[in-house]
Parts: structure tokens; sequence; C-alpha cells
């Protein structure tokens, strides 16, 4: 299959799932090509992910991250 390059948000609002989105991430992180982290408030962080991977793999990643309690997710990937 054909690699696609996707960026993916990820919005943490309760520090203590941090750890699990880290978790996920490095699991995956032979297809990350960037990432940005930035925390705002106590309360909230944003992190932006660059991949370069299948379809497949970009689907399984979001699907994991967006079933983690108090992350919210969105990708998109280029044509």
């Amino acid at each position: 299959m054909e690699n696609r390059i996707a960026v993916l948000c990820i919005i943490v609002d309760d520090r203590v799932a941090s750890s699990n989105v880290n978790r996920l991430l490095n699991a995956y992180g032979e297809f990350i090509i960037g990432r940005m982290g930035i925390p705002h408030r106590d309360a909230c962080a944003i992190i932006t992910v660059v991949l370069d991977c299948p379809v497949d793999t970009i689907n399984a990643l979001s699907g994991k991250l967006g079933r983690l309690e108090h992350v919210q997710i969105k990708s998109m990937m280029a044509t």
C-alpha cells in the first residue's frame, strides 16, 4: 500500500490522559516525521503530529487515540 502524508490534531483536556497518548505515539514512532506539543493552561494540551505511512496505519492510530478518554482528534490526509 502506498504511503500518504497526514496531519493529526490532538487535544488532550486532562493531563492524566497524556501518558496514554504518548504511549500510542511512541508505538507508531517509526511513521512520525514531526511532532509539536503546546501546553495551554493547566488542563489542556494541543499536539500536532505529521505522519508518512499507509492509510490503514493512519486510521488505526486515529481510532486508538479517539477511543481514549479526554482526547479529541481530527486527521487530514494529503491526496
